[in-house]
């Protein structure tokens, strides 16, 4: 029977939509689980809504006039991220922000389609994703995210360290808050918007904020969470996606389960034992403080 099933999965393997689905997951926990560790530390959770319903109304925008849906989602996505980070004076502000954004773009978006009369049931589907059609214009937008954003973190270590730790502290610091949030607000906004195809912009946590939640815990400081994020989403997107095909499930679902229990077994592990991890990690990661 396992032999049977083993085998069942090596054939599906073998089909190029699903390698492509494979290969776009394995690139997207390059990048995407980083963003989750800056969503977490500037603790704007809503913003996967909020961008949510920005992706709806760039959608509803393609359909009026026979755009891609997928790139207005983006645009629409990164022009929100911009234009909310003027906004973002406290940490309480960017929630604040992120609620406003959310009401007027669902708005926006059932305006658009009621006047329209394009079929808001095309537009809604999108937001459930379906990883078995990521095209080639997919895999170059997250490998450019599995680039750029590591890449960001690396290079700006210190000041987003910072900014994520404290944000008074930083300005206090020399840090440059308002261009480094702006930039980190359209990444996060491109990042939720690349995510829809994969697991439909209601599942994107499977990809973002699960991976980071459990590297908070296994890692003390910003590169040692990012190495843990980037490790855990490679392990949960893989074996997830494997566990999908096997049983003929739908992949959004089973990656944020996988996820789930990753996150529920990194939080039973005692106390002591974590210490010992991150004492191992320390010695082999350069701190960013």
């Amino acid at each position: 029977m396992s032999l049977l099933a083993a085998a069942d999965v090596g054939q599906l393997l073998q089909l190029v939509p699903v390698q492509r689905a494979g290969v776009a997951l394995l690139v997207a926990a390059v990048g995407l689980p980083v963003i989750g560790v800056v969503i977490v530390g500037l603790d704007i959770m809503p913003v996967r809504f909020a961008m949510m319903h920005v992706a709806l109304l760039g959608i509803a925008v393609a359909l009026l006039t026979g755009l891609d849906p997928m790139l207005c989602a983006l645009v629409a996505c990164a022009l929100a991220g911009a234009g909310v980070a003027p906004l973002a004076r406290t940490p309480d502000g960017l929630s604040g922000a992120m609620g406003l954004l959310m009401s007027l773009a669902i708005a926006a978006a059932l305006l658009v389609l009621a006047v329209s009369g394009v079929n808001a049931a095309g537009a809604f589907a999108l937001l459930w994703g379906s990883i078995l059609s990521v095209g080639t214009a997919d895999l170059w937008l997250l490998s450019c995210l599995a680039i750029a954003v590591p890449g960001l973190l690396w290079w700006r270590r210190r000041d987003i360290a910072l900014l994520l730790y404290d944000r008074e502290l930083a300005l206090s610091s020399g840090v440059r808050v308002e261009r480094l949030t702006l930039l980190l607000l359209i990444l996060v906004a491109v990042s939720v918007a690349g995510a829809i195809k994969l697991t439909g912009a209601l599942l994107v946590d499977a990809l973002t904020l699960l991976p980071a939640l459990a590297a908070r815990r296994l890692g003390r400081s910003l590169s040692s969470i990012t190495v843990w994020a980037v490790g855990i989403g490679v392990v949960v997107n893989l074996t997830g996606f494997l566990v999908a095909l096997r049983f003929d499930w739908p992949p959004g679902p089973v990656l944020v389960l996988t996820a789930g229990v990753v996150v529920l077994a990194v939080h039973l592990v005692p106390e002591r034992r974590i210490s010992s991890w991150r004492a191992l990690a320390s010695v082999s990661l350069p701190s960013s403080h």
